[in-house]
């Protein structure tokens, strides 16, 4: 039964942890799906809009085809004006590289730095210190060697921001053995505003470009235009800002709606990360640890179609991801775990039948022993007195024959009685004992119990002390079962003592009933004795010595009897200090209220 209970265990075990990996496994494929789905919708939808965009351009275009000769001239113009701003451009970096040549002719060593720097820690002088110069060896040129000059601060303050856009350097000489350095500011390298206008007037110029480029393809090839479009639309759009393509809240808002469609409604987070890898975008819905969150982890890239590399990577985190897989597989542990606990308990109530039945069966073996022994020794007296009397010269001695007549009767009372014991046991099982309620006067059937048993106590050399003080004794019940109750404990207050029995019994009322004490100073019950003295067939053991005799029916009897007539038992013991047994019954004056 354990062996198959643990094969039950670890087949069970074995079954949730495989549901619990394909569970695993289907998240993964829908979550993947999923970010694939919105992946291209996000494409798409920027496609869409860019030709849309486009083709209101182009229907303009064709309702005004005078456009197209100003559009050539436009391009002239801006072809023209782009050359003249670059001219510019090329005159400031000649007279910057100019000035650069004169003062590095004029200066054997100089350091450009930044204008933030220059403002920080430069220009104010009570700063300077903090300026650390560092000449580090260069490369030999013609055995002359090209030292560099590293200029940083040693301590961090607030940046003052740059005033201008001037190029400066620290120029330094060496004078008597000290490095001096001056501040020497230069023109800018190139001229911002013209770099913005060469930069715009060239995206205005491709654009008008495309427009061309479109319609003469679609013109020559005779393709379609539409795809002719996408192609330069895929193009134009690639050279956009990653963080201008994507509408965030339109990615959460499919994401959510994919997810949904696949019965995914767990909280997640969103990170979206440009082609280096920069952080542009995200969502934190619940804090994780990153070796949770690392777990739970779905990326796919972003406008996969773009000519060259993929712009840009949105990924998905899922926290608490083994929540959601075992809530998935949660309908069916309850089940196994229910099978599971409705198996250990069936195995435990097995066990505990099986134990009690094999110590029922050695308490029965027990009982027959015994009753075997008790039944014997009164058979064999009896039969060994009815030889005698077939003696004649033992018959014709009257006393004799009395004497043995004596004997047959007293040890045929003994064997009824053990008899009648059984018997009673036996019609409490089946409920067959008739019970007779009446009244009943306590104080009389215990005195009555107690002078039948004197020739026995005096027998054993015992003490009783009586104390039969309660003015309200009256009860209902059955006389002959209260009697064989009180003679059961009286019994064996005096079969279960040392020595000379010392028995004491008292009745005295409490509130509503009678109460009776019978108590010893015998042997006594150790704390697991006392828990088993009204189990049948149990008997209290006694060592190696068997002079105690019974079957270990009569507390098992006096229970029951007690609880029939709706009294209480209670039982306080001591080992070797005694025992005392207190009987409650309700008076009948107190049924009557």
């Amino acid at each position: 039964m354990s062996i198959a209970l643990l094969g039950v265990m670890a087949m069970q075990y074995y079954f949730v942890r495989e549901s619990y990996k394909q569970k695993s496994q289907l998240f993964d494929e829908a979550v993947t799906a999923s970010l694939l789905t919105v992946a291209s919708k996000i494409e798409k939808r920027e496609v869409y809009d860019f030709v849309k965009d486009q083709q209101k351009i182009d229907r303009e275009k064709y309702r005004k085809e005078q456009a197209k000769q100003k559009n050539l001239a436009t391009q002239l113009a801006l072809r023209k004006r782009i050359e003249e701003l670059r001219m510019q451009q090329y005159e400031l970096e000649q007279q910057f590289k100019e000035e650069e040549d004169l003062l590095r002719s004029r200066f054997p060593l100089i350091a450009y730095i930044e204008n933030p720097f220059y403002e920080t820690y430069v220009k104010r002088t009570r700063y300077n210190d903090l300026v650390t110069i560092r000449i580090l060896p260069g490369e030999i040129d013609r055995e002359v060697q090209n030292n560099m000059v590293e200029v940083y601060a040693t301590k961090k303050i607030p940046t003052i921001p740059a005033k201008d856009d001037s190029t400066r350097y620290l120029a330094f000489s060496n004078t008597y053995n000290v490095i001096n350095w001056v501040v020497r500011a230069l023109p800018p390298r190139a001229d911002l505003k013209i770099a913005f206008q060469i930069h715009a007037l060239e995206k205005q110029l491709q654009l008008n470009m495309a427009h061309n480029i479109i319609d003469s393809v679609a013109v020559i090839g005779g393709k379609n235009k539409e795809l002719v479009t996408s192609i330069a639309a895929a193009e134009e759009l690639s050279k956009r800002p990653f963080r201008d393509r994507v509408n965030f809240a339109y990615l959460q808002r499919e994401l959510e709606i994919e997810f949904s469609k696949r019965d995914i409604r767990s909280p997640f987070n969103i990170e979206v990360r440009d082609d280096q890898s920069l952080l542009i975008y995200e969502t934190w819905r619940k804090k994780e640890g990153n070796s949770d969150v690392q777990k739970a982890v779905y990326s796919t890239r972003l406008f996969e179609n773009d000519l060259g590399r993929s712009p840009g990577r949105v990924s998905i985190y899922f926290p608490d991801k083994p929540s959601i897989i075992r809530d998935n597989i949660s309908y069916m542990l309850l089940p196994m775990a229910a099978l599971l606990a409705l198996l250990i308990g069936a195995f435990a109530y097995t066990l505990s039948i099986i134990f009690k039945q094999k110590k029922i069966s050695e308490m029965k073996t027990d009982f027959m022993n015994n009753m075997t022994h008790e039944f014997k020794t009164p058979v064999a007296t009896i039969m060994i007195a009815s030889e005698s009397l077939r003696d004649p010269e033992i018959s014709s001695d009257e006393r004799r024959v009395n004497r043995l007549a004596n004997i047959i009767y007293d040890e045929n009372v003994r064997l009824g009685n053990h008899i009648e014991r059984v018997l009673n046991i036996a019609r409490l099982e089946k409920e067959n004992l008739k019970i007779e309620k009446v009244n009943v006067h306590i104080n009389e059937v215990v005195s009555g119990v107690l002078d039948s048993m004197a020739l026995q106590l005096q027998k054993a050399n015992g003490v009783l002390t009586t104390d039969i003080s309660a003015l309200d004794d009256l009860v209902v019940g059955d006389e002959l079962h209260l009697s064989n109750v009180f003679f059961n404990l009286v019994d064996n207050a005096i079969k279960y003592s040392h020595d000379a029995p010392d028995i004491t019994v008292k009745t005295f009322n409490t509130k509503n009933s009678v109460v009776i004490t019978i108590a010893d100073k015998g042997m006594g019950m150790t704390k697991d004795q006392k828990e088993k003295i009204f189990d049948q067939f149990y008997r209290i053991p006694t060592g190696n010595i068997h002079n105690v005799k019974g079957f270990g029916l009569g507390l098992s009897y006096v229970n029951d009897i007690i609880k029939r007539l709706h009294g209480k038992i209670q039982v306080k013991s001591e080992k070797d200090k005694g025992t005392t047994f207190e009987l409650t019954f309700p008076l009948k004056n107190a049924n009557l209220n």
